[in-house]
């Protein structure tokens, strides 16, 4: 029960990280540093710290886990994080949150088809009311728009939410298997190479000299928290819950994005607040209510297992 109770942190956690680097990555996109370069930097930096601490564990796959390998790499870091900075760098940090929401919606859905996982009466609902507060909150994102938003950023960021939906599933028997770490640090090897030829060759023209103090911490910040940390502590609530209640987390996304888009207006000479209405506020409930009831559908199911 007691890494059960970790697992939820541990979600919650990532939660607060990502409702920050809507906004923190944003900040620097596509001016100073293009959405391609700096995919190529975080990935990069992020293996660099991986295989830091992988590498006493060191092992090659097995042959026949090589493929499942692959496709974790290019659905959980090349097109998921190709497709969000180029999506992010388009349209808003607060529509970039709402449409992430999507996720649990596919994931319960790749779920059922890929791992035979069973789809309840209490989780179909509890799903389809954070939808209904997501899409809500869309509605009126469209309806107060003031930040032209463009379909080609939304289109990425629905592509990246589904990308990740399946790395989501695909990864969870290689965590039964090897050792987490490993397993990432293999992944985003995978990953690295899939995503250098897209920004890889542009990293060194990057104008490092005229870079800001905020500017380095975001840098700092995607690579470490965003990346680094925040798959570690998704590495560790997989292996303890299942992919439904990690991507149901993903409900947390639009009010911190919220919440942070205007902390960092206050603070930095941009305006991330335009779309913030308090109809999004209200439409927020919804959304809490769907975590609860998904995340307490498959508590209920864990428990009864362990009877």
């Amino acid at each position: 029960m007691q890494s059960v109770v970790k697992a939820h942190f541990a979600l919650a956690t990532v939660g607060v990280i990502y409702g920050a680097n809507y906004v923190i990555a944003k900040s620097v996109m596509p001016d100073p540093i293009g959405p391609n370069s700096f995919i190529t930097l975080r990935v990069l930096g992020a293996t660099i710290l991986f295989w830091l601490i992988a590498a006493r564990s060191f092992r090659f796959p097995d042959r026949e886990d090589w493929g499942r390998f692959i496709l974790c790499g290019l659905t959980g870091v090349a097109i998921n994080q190709l497709c969000f900075f180029n999506g992010l760098s388009l349209t808003s940090p607060i529509n970039s949150s709402i449409i992430m929401t999507s996720n649990p919606i596919m994931v319960m859905v790749i779920s059922a088809v890929l791992l035979g996982h069973k789809i309840n009466a209490v989780k179909i609902i509890g799903v389809a009311l954070g939808a209904i507060g997501a899409v809500s909150l869309l509605i009126l994102s469209n309806q107060t728009d003031h930040s032209g938003l463009h379909l080609q950023g939304d289109i990425f960021i629905i592509v990246n939410s589904l990308s990740y939906a399946f790395y989501l599933v695909l990864v969870k028997p290689l965590m039964s298997k090897y050792k987490p770490m490993l397993v990432i640090a293999w992944v985003f090897t995978v990953g690295l190479v899939a995503v250098f030829p897209f920004g890889g060759f542009s990293v060194s023209s990057l104008p490092w000299e005229t870079l800001d103090a905020w500017q380095w911490f975001s840098v700092i910040y995607v690579i470490v928290a965003t990346t680094f940390l925040a798959y570690l502590l998704n590495i560790y609530a997989i292996h303890v819950l299942t992919p439904t209640i990690a991507s149901a987390y993903v409900y947390f996304q639009p009010p911190l994005a919220a919440l942070f888009s205007f902390i960092f207006s206050l603070w930095l000479d941009q305006n991330y607040t335009g779309d913030l209405t308090i109809g999004k506020a209200a439409c927020t409930i919804l959304i809490f209510v769907g975590i609860y009831l998904v995340s307490r559908s498959e508590q209920l199911k864990l428990q009864l297992k362990r009877k």
